[in-house]
């Protein structure tokens, strides 16, 4: 009888407070907690083997350190290594029993032990997992990169002789005879990479992948197997355009909420905003193996020069607390934005029926998503965001392969409208806002003027008061900073929009010389036209309020 849950005391401890961690750690514990409640539940599709995640823990106990101080002894995971080895193996699907999460995505400080462990799943993947003819391969953009793990699994092997002794090991090939499996390591250009058939790819620090060539040649790759695994280690990088920034933006959504993916594992070891980097207690965050293989004294002769050498903190930054540098940051604080949401969701939406609102659109292209929101001031500086989305019906599978967002299943939820052919015809726009004015007192509809001035010309023949909404700092610096702030104090009302909260975690704000701020398009990860609705409706509803120590004349 097992007794004994690593996997779910590791989330406890962390949740209570007990274990230093950031605030992305805390999430992906949150959710391990929240989906053993789900797993209760007859919607929620899987459950989690406490027997199966204990086993693929201990099978590192078979394993020997191959080198340093504890060469020869069994290694012995560390309690947040159990977390996430338990939580990737120990999930499984309640009716097929088959592995739920594909891809894993690690991303912790340099020195953490993360080619050591990959090095151990890689031998798990090969030997216990029950795949006949396995393939498991270690895989960079460099021969040098991509035998690192490799070559650490030959040494652990050597080292383990209960292990040893089922593997026949070669300079480039660890094989098990009795599957016909095998482990190797992959390199050069992604061409040569064809006609594999991956039941394990293990990506050693992504952040050096130039391109996204390697990634998506291994998970091509995986589409015969039953229960395929993609294990990514990295440490932060520069390359905030490449494929690891792309995977650490979807994982921290995925983390946050913003998107809803089960078969994607993230952890995150990094500090939050507003951390001082020189605390030791931040260290913690970014190095959960501190004082274990991480030395505590290096770190402090590393942030002393840190703090006197530029180029020394950002090396720090980066290979130490684990962030990304960057110019372009993201402009909401997504766990604040989740928080917001939570604290409101027992609001009514009935509640707003017959009350004043500002309908903010954003007309877009006519072949992207075009937004509407329907702004509500309310009593104790409240507001309340009624958002609603149109795209065309023309390539919408495509589009959600593309975007990678579940445009269909919003649709079903009726949060958005695909409209006929290839375009946005601006009359299912105005026809939308004209069946809202049923229930609602829409006061005017605020507007970027460019390209819409036939929707206006339209809007105010069916009786709408419209006003321009000039799209430049002086007009939307006060407004998008208010929005912030609501979401910090809570009382930014969106009844728990999915596309909504997507485009807020996709924002970045551009600042101008006087500090004043935008939302810029161009630096966008994707879209965020649901939030331009708002924020356009707010340059006017924000005046509909008193604020204190603030005055604010839109220029319009």
């Amino acid at each position: 009888m097992i007794t004994i849950d690593r996997t779910t005391k590791y989330a406890k401890e962390v949740l209570a407070g007990n274990i230093i961690t950031g605030e992305l750690v805390k999430l992906a514990c949150k959710r391990h907690m929240e989906d053993l409640k789900r797993s209760k539940t007859r919607n929620f599709n899987y459950k989690f083997d406490v027997e199966l995640a204990e086993k693929h823990i201990d099978f590192f106990k078979l394993l020997q350190h191959s080198k340093g101080e504890k060469a020869g002894q069994p290694i012995e995971l560390e309690l947040w290594q159990c977390f996430r080895i338990g939580s990737v193996f120990g999930w499984i699907n309640k009716k097929t029993h088959l592995r739920r999460f594909f891809e894993a995505y690690n991303q912790v400080a340099r020195k953490n032990g993360k080619s050591t462990e990959a090095a151990g799943i890689g031998i798990e993947m090969l030997t216990i997992d029950g795949e006949q003819g396995a393939e498991v391969y270690s895989a960079a953009t460099k021969k040098e990169q991509a035998r690192i793990i490799f070559e650490e699994a030959v040494r652990m092997v050597k080292a383990s002789p209960y292990i040893k002794k089922h593997l026949d090991v070669y300079k480039l090939n660890i094989n098990m005879p009795i599957t016909n499996s095998k482990f190797e390591p992959l390199s050069s250009d992604a061409n040569s990479l064809d006609g594999l058939n991956i039941h394990c790819g293990l990506i050693d620090e992504l952040h050096a992948h130039k391109t996204r060539d390697v990634y998506d040649v291994l998970v091509t790759a995986t589409g015969a197997r039953k229960q395929p695994l993609i294990w990514m280690v990295t440490t932060a990088g520069f390359n905030t355009n490449g494929i690891c920034a792309e995977k650490y933006d979807y994982a921290v959504k995925v983390l946050n909420g913003s998107v809803l993916d089960d078969s994607f594992f993230a952890y995150i070891a990094q500090p939050d905003e507003n951390d001082d980097p020189f605390d030791e207690n931040t260290w913690y965050k970014a190095n959960p193996n501190l004082g274990i293989s991480v030395n505590i004294d290096d770190l402090r002769k590393k942030a002393k020069q840190a703090k006197e050498i530029p180029a020394a903190l950002t090396n720090f930054m980066v290979k130490h607390l684990n962030l990304w540098v960057t110019a372009e940051t993201a402009w909401m604080n997504m766990i604040k934005y989740k928080e917001c949401e939570e604290a409101n969701e027992e609001y009514d939406i009935k509640e707003l029926e017959g009350r004043s609102c500002y309908c903010g659109i954003d007309l877009s292209a006519t072949t992207d998503i075009t937004a509407v929101t329907l702004e509500f001031p309310l009593d104790n500086g409240y507001f309340a965001w009624l958002t609603h989305c149109f795209i065309p019906e023309e390539n919408i599978v495509e589009k959600e392969r593309k975007d990678k967002v579940p445009y269909l299943a919003w649709e079903r939820e009726g949060y958005l409208t695909l409209t006929p052919g290839s375009v946005i015809d601006y009359n299912w726009i105005l026809s939308y806002v004209m069946e809202k004015a049923k229930n609602y007192n829409i006061l005017e509809l605020d507007y970027d003027p460019w390209n819409a001035t036939q929707f206006a010309n339209n809007a105010m023949n069916e009786g709408f008061e419209c006003v321009e909404i000039r799209q430049g700092y002086r007009t939307l610096s006060e407004p998008t900073k208010d929005v912030e702030k609501l979401v910090l104090q809570k009382k930014l009302i969106t009844f728990n929009n999915p596309i909504l909260r997507w485009a807020f975690s996709n924002a970045v704000a551009k600042p101008d010389p006087a500090g004043n701020i935008k939302l810029d398009k161009s630096k966008a990860t994707q879209r965020i036209d649901p939030v331009i609705s708002g924020i356009t409706a707010h340059v006017r509803g924000m005046l509909d309020t008193t604020y204190e120590n603030i005055f604010y004349s839109p220029d319009i």
